[in-house]
């Protein structure tokens, strides 16, 4: 039988999902190749597991669906699930620590989310303008 890890990553509405398993290396976000993933500044926020775990992400293919929220909340998501999964993966508690010393936000997501708007005004702390003349 083969070993599948499967993990998720959350940040604000954006939720990924990440299914690890034996391969070539091979790292695809919503069945698209990571190399051709647009913008860039996304791209190397995703790839900074990879890049810290080093050879260990090159003897597994790493699919990750990610829905909800923008942009920059789904690369966080990404690689929340793709740290998760590759520390869940090789079992290591070196990588873990190696995870959590560079940014915790790779392995426990991040909670804050927007605060609901209010009435009265047009955002959650924001007021309408009055005038009395």
């Amino acid at each position: 039988m083969t070993k599948i890890v499967n993990q998720s990553g959350k940040r604000k509405t954006a939720i990924a999902r990440a299914t690890i398993k034996k391969g070539v290396g091979r790292i695809r976000v919503n069945k698209k190749p990571l190399e051709i993933l647009e913008p860039e500044l996304a791209r190397l926020k995703i790839s900074e597991p990879l890049t810290l775990a080093g050879d260990v992400a090159s003897g597994v293919d790493i699919d990750v669906n990610v829905r909800g929220g923008g942009v920059m909340g789904q690369a966080d998501a990404v690689r929340t699930a793709i740290a998760r999964g590759l520390v869940e993966w090789t079992a290591d508690e070196r990588l873990k620590d190696l995870f959590l010393e560079y940014d915790r936000n790779l392995l426990v997501s991040d909670a804050r989310q927007k605060e609901p708007k209010k009435v009265g005004g047009p955002g959650a702390r924001a007021k309408y303008q009055k005038s009395y003349r």
